[in-house]
């Protein structure tokens, strides 16, 4: 049976930057869980879901041995720390963001 939930139901995550690129990794709490993430937490539906913040590139990699993912985001910092005057210019948030997005899980 699956169900829908939010992904802060069942993973973490930490966020941190180096200039204009965000980076974000999800850990997945269950094991379990970890399939059913890869499938719903595509880099494709994370920058379709915050397209305004996201406008660079997302790329995932896969930490199977760690059940997590990490997201690398291209020009999502306004310029970075000190070019932006973006209220969170380290991209601090994201994580939030990327957590509150819901998944189906079996």
């Amino acid at each position: 049976m699956t169900r829908r939930v939010p992904l802060r139901d069942i993973a973490s995550a930490r966020a941190g930057d180096k200039g204009d690129t965000s980076n974000i990794a999800v850990w997945v709490y269950d094991p379990a869980h970890y399939p059913s993430v890869c499938r719903a937490l595509t880099a494709e539906r994370v920058k379709a879901a915050y397209p305004d913040l996201f406008r660079g590139t997302v790329t995932r990699y896969e930490l199977p041995g760690l059940h997590g993912l990490n997201f690398v985001i291209t020009r999502g910092l306004e310029g970075g720390v000190n070019a932006s005057l973006n209220l969170d210019s380290h991209g601090k948030s994201f994580s939030f963001l990327i957590l509150a997005l819901e998944v189906d899980i079996d």
